[in-house]
This record gives structure tokens, C-alpha cells and sequence, in this order.
């Protein structure tokens, strides 16, 4: 039988707290404990449980991390936590005000220039049981409005999607352009995004889709490139990394820029596992024989951090992007309903003016029995000719007029 570890293991959103508060990415964490990025994934989302040596060894870390804290009032459990189980589709879920400030280290005020540590840069959006996760405190388990609730994913999820975009397309106002469209669909469709099991993800694949869109290349401001990176190794990187065929550029990001599994970048890429492995080998195999350095995951995944928090990439305001979608509604709606009454307005023309009763078509012309057909003139006889000659010579004085005699 599997012995429980002997230091107690806290619960699935502490054990990501507490890694992201010392600014450490899950491969780094899965380096120390010596198992993969994708087991501490599972760890943290509460899908698995760590047991055996690589349990005590993941808690012993955990246990390390938090040695600088106070310890907590009341003493945790030793028994290792079970999974979370999935929100049930009939109700929506509560948000909860621990959602609307991430941790410290890992978060990014929006009038601020990009100061996050290179391992959250682009894996701060994480899945609807992380941004909605339990606080301890019973009192701050008051459930939020739908404004404080989409303010609270836009907040964590705005950053770290802006740096994604910017990956995918090299254009920064196409990446800010690109998050806030998702968010703005998304507040109209809130009542669908808030019962979503991943709101972040489903922001995320909205701003993919509108950032990869080929129709944005007959736009005149995306037909001249911008200012590459200041850096000589990020502009080769974004170069290379901008050559890829769009299918696995959101491959290869997804994977090992976001830190999805296989299952789940093939799901959202709408393709099957093997179609999205054999995008991933042709996309590492790309990088890597541009980049040699770059032939190992975990260094790829460092330099695509590192490429975007060198940016100066901004968000908007939650607000602002809430009043957008608004008034994109409100004119999306006078223009269907102009459209309407111009319908209508046809409609109604065309059935004044068209006849009410039926006319039946004029028959073709038939020929007329008994006229005798119109025959020419044929040449003149010699009697007409002298005949026409002495009457044009006598036409000029006239004939002589008879008067009668005086008797």
C-alpha cells in the first residue's frame, strides 16, 4: 500500500499560490521534484494526487516555498486532497473575490509596462477551478456580480493572452485589438461563458481565431510589418517562430508556451491527437533547425517567455472593454433593425405598386385575308413618258382658262 507523505500537502489552488509566489514555473518545480511539467500541472489542478517518493519530494518543496509564512490557524490535513470534481453544467459558478487579484509576484496592473516574472507571463491563464477557487476565509465566499466576475478574468486573463496574440501574429495593436474583441464577445455571451468549465480558454480561443483571421491582411495598416524586438535573439526567435504555418504556430504556443497537454491543444485547435503531435515535431523541428539552442522544450518555452515580457504590451481597462461590447450591441442592433424596416418598406412598395388582378398577354398579329398585297410601280410606257413631259412643260404658266364669250 502507498504511504501518504510524511509533511501534509495542502490543497490543489494553495499548492499554485504558493509556486507562483516565488515566481517559479511549473517546469522549474518539476525539475526540483524530477517529474514532468505535465504531473505538476495535474497536481496543481487537482486531477491527481502526489503519492509515494515523488509525493514527499513535492512536498518537502511546497514545504520549503512556504517555511517564510506564519503558520496557519488551523492544521492541515494529512490526507492528500481529492480531485476537484467538475462544475455541473445547470448552474453557474460563483466567483469568488480570491479570483480578482491573483497573486502578486504574477500579476500585471494594465497601465503599468510588463514587469512579471518570465514563468507567468504566459501561463497565467488557467482553467474555470483555478480563477474560481475557494478562499478559506468563509467570509469572502460571497458570490460577485456578473461585472465583478468578468472584471476579475479579465484581470488574470487579459496579460498573459495580449503576450500570446503578440506571439502569434509579431503585431502589438493586432494583440490588444485581438484580446479585447474576445472579451467583448465574451460579455455578450456571459451567460454562456459563465457556466463554461473554461472561461479563460474560451477567451483564448476566441482571440486566436480573430488574430489569425487572413482577412486582416487587406487592412492598410497591416500591410507595412512593425518594429521588431530590440533584441537580436528575440527578433530571430519571432522571425523564426513567425515562418511556421499558422495550424502550428498555435500548436507549438499552446503546448509549450501555455503549457496545455496534448489532448487539450488538439481539442482547442479543433484536430486529433496524432494531427496535433505531428504539427508539434514539424514546429520543434522548424525552431530547431533555425535555433539549434532551442532543440529542448524547456529552453523554447523559456525564450518564447522571455520574448514576450519584453514587450511593452498594455490591455485596456475592464470597464472600457465591457462599455465596447456594449455599444457594439447597441449599434449591431440599430443596424439590423435599420435593415428590417428597409426590408419592410420594400416589401410594402412593391406590393402597392404591383397589379391586384391578372391581365392576360396580347396575342400575336395574325394576316388579314383578302386585301391585295401593295405592288411597286413598274417602268413607264412611251404614252406615260410623253405624257409626264408635256405636263412638267406646261406646269409653270398653267393650263390657258376658258372665259366665256360676251354675247
Amino acid at each position: 500500500m502507498t504511504q501518504s507523505p510524511d509533511t501534509p500537502l495542502p490543497s490543489p489552488q494553495e499548492r499554485r499560490r504558493l509556486r507562483e509566489a516565488q515566481s517559479l514555473t511549473q517546469a522549474q518545480l518539476a525539475a526540483k521534484v524530477g517529474v514532468s511539467r505535465e504531473t505538476v500541472r495535474s497536481w496543481e489542478a487537482g486531477r491527481t494526487t502526489p503519492r509515494g517518493r515523488k509525493g514527499e519530494a513535492y512536498a518537502r518543496a511546497l514545504t520549503g516555498l512556504t517555511a517564510p509564512q506564519p503558520p496557519a490557524a488551523d492544521p492541515v490535513d494529512p490526507v492528500p486532497a481529492a480531485p476537484v470534481p467538475a462544475a455541473p453544467e445547470t448552474e453557474p459558478p460563483a466567483v469568488r473575490p480570491s479570483a480578482v487579484q491573483p497573486p502578486a509576484e504574477a500579476s500585471l496592473r494594465q497601465e503599468q509596462p510588463v514587469r512579471v516574472p518570465v514563468g507567468a507571463a504566459l501561463t497565467s491563464v488557467s482553467t474555470a477551478d483555478e480563477i474560481l477557487a475557494d478562499t478559506e476565509d468563509p467570509a469572502a465566499t460571497t458570490a460577485l456580480t456578473p461585472s465583478q466576475a468578468f472584471d476579475a478574468l479579465y484581470a488574470f486573463c487579459a496579460p498573459a493572452l495580449v503576450r500570446q496574440t503578440y506571439l502569434l501574429t509579431g503585431r502589438r495593436e493586432l494583440a490588444r485589438e485581438a484580446v479585447e474583441r474576445a472579451f467583448q464577445l465574451a460579455w455578450q455571451r456571459w451567460p454562456e461563458v459563465a457556466v463554461d468549465r473554461d472561461p479563460g480558454g474560451w477567451v483564448r480561443a476566441t482571440a486566436y481565431e480573430y488574430a489569425l483571421s487572413p482577412w486582416h491582411r487587406l487592412r492598410p495598416r497591416h500591410r507595412h510589418p512593425e518594429p521588431p524586438p530590440a533584441d537580436a535573439a528575440d527578433r530571430v526567435l519571432l522571425e523564426a517562430f513567425l515562418k511556421l504555418p499558422p495550424a502550428h504556430r498555435r500548436t507549438l504556443l499552446l503546448y509549450d508556451g501555455v503549457g496545455l497537454g496534448l489532448p487539450e491543444t488538439a481539442a482547442e485547435t479543433e484536430a486529433s491527437t496524432p494531427a496535433a503531435a505531428n504539427r508539434l515535431l514539424h514546429a520543434r523541428g522548424a525552431i530547431a533547425a533555425r535555433l539549434p539552442e532551442l532543440a529542448a522544450p524547456e529552453e523554447l518555452h523559456r525564450r518564447l517567455t522571455a520574448l514576450a515580457s519584453g514587450e511593452r504590451l498594455r490591455a485596456a481597462r475592464p470597464p472600457t472593454v465591457r462599455t465596447g461590447s456594449e455599444q457594439r450591441a447597441r449599434q449591431w442592433t440599430r443596424a439590423a433593425v435599420a435593415f428590417t424596416v428597409v426590408i419592410i418598406s420594400a416589401t410594402a412598395l412593391t406590393l402597392r405598386d404591383a397589379q391586384d388582378h391578372y391581365e392576360p398577354p396580347v396575342a400575336p398579329g395574325a394576316t388579314v385575308q383578302g386585301v391585295p398585297p401593295r405592288i411597286a410601280p413598274g417602268p413607264l410606257s412611251r404614252q406615260e413618258l410623253e405624257l409626264r413631259a408635256k405636263l412638267r412643260s406646261e406646269l409653270l404658266n398653267g393650263p390657258e382658262r376658258l372665259t366665256p364669250d360676251d354675247h
